[in-house]
């Protein structure tokens, strides 16, 4: 084999180190450069007005999210068939989707995994797995959801993104067939299992891709739910769930932790002719606190619980081996 592919991807990966971490501070630079137009006085205005009761109906959605999410490695449990038990599985995963969005897909969604599944026992093969699917599962209901209201022309994209509406139409539609492609080639692939880079990956059933769909839109679902109503319903659910999808995304390519200042860069981007800015910045901080800071309160705890009763076993030097596998860059 000829040593220029092996090469071209060290360079790939050299560049990588600085060109996102350039990304972000450009990204950071541009936001800050904009703070002071941000009507704060009108955000704590709009932040005092929310009553206790919304604010713990907002909760309420955001609890459930984190639980809808916990059922992600659930779905893995069932297809690799692990012998981890359930309530810990859940815990998991629900202890590291909240230190994921609060500090990152590597240290959150793939090194916390990795060590608690580690310290539980389970092999590095099989952490990769469960990473792996409910990676897919994530994204897999985002393409559903997202693909569908983008096809929709629900939203209208601004005139800085370059993308015109059919474009974006157009794009919807090849998340949908893409999200259904999964579910197809679940149900009628003959070859259920791949190598990848050395790791075994086997194919789901139907069913279980069915469940990753519905469960992963239902979580985004309630995503939305919580900012509508943080929006005092005067944007349409649907428009709020778009706006909401669009941050998620440009949060994930941006290299920021916790997506600081993208979603709120996004939604006044998108929503700042329809709700007035103090207002919308208002809700966004309300976001930020009741769906990433106070869950990041309940996992540390969950972290804390799992750390004090992780059972005795040999699969704990698991947890490096784990964050070098191929599921770390999907």
């Amino acid at each position: 084999m000829s040593p220029r592919p092996a090469t071209g991807l060290t360079r790939w990966q050299r560049c990588r180190r600085w060109v996102l971490p350039l990304v972000g501070v450009a990204v950071l630079g541009l936001l800050l450069s904009h703070i002071h137009k941000i009507d704060w006085a009108g955000a704590w205005h709009a932040l005092h007005r929310y009553s206790p009761w919304l604010l713990l109906a907002v909760l309420g959605l955001a609890t459930a999210s984190h639980a809808l999410y916990g059922c992600f490695d659930l779905i893995g449990r069932r297809h690799l068939r692990h012998r981890l038990p359930a309530w810990r599985t859940w815990a998991i995963a629900v202890t590291s989707y909240a230190f994921n969005l609060n500090l990152g897909s590597l240290v959150g969604g793939v090194g916390m995994r990795a060590r608690l599944y580690a310290r539980a026992g389970l092999d590095d093969a099989t952490v990769a797995q469960i990473v792996g699917l409910s990676l897919a599962t994530n994204w897999l209901g985002y393409g559903l959801l997202a693909g569908g209201l983008f096809a929709a022309g629900v939203i209208e994209p601004p005139r800085q993104a370059h993308i015109g509406q059919g474009a974006l139409q157009a794009l919807g539609v090849a998340m949908i067939m893409l999200a259904l492609g999964y579910v197809v080639a679940c149900a009628v692939s003959r070859k259920r299992e791949w190598v990848v880079r050395g790791r075994h990956i086997r194919l789901p059933g139907a069913r279980i891709a069915s469940m990753q769909l519905a469960l992963s839109a239902a979580n985004w679902a309630l995503m939305g739910a919580a900012m509508y109503l943080l929006l005092g319903q005067k944007v349409p659910y649907a428009t709020t769930l778009s706006v909401l999808l669009a941050a998620s995304i440009v949060g994930v390519l941006t290299p920021i932790p916790a997506g600081l200042g993208v979603l709120e860069a996004v939604y006044l981007a998108l929503l700042s002719g329809t709700v007035k800015q103090g207002a919308l910045m208002g809700a966004v901080l309300a976001y930020r606190a009741l769906y990433y800071l106070v869950p990041l309160a309940g996992g540390l705890a969950l972290y804390l619980l799992l750390e004090r009763w992780a059972p005795v076993s040999d699969g704990q030097e698991g947890a490096a081996s784990a964050l070098e596998t191929p599921v770390a860059s999907v």
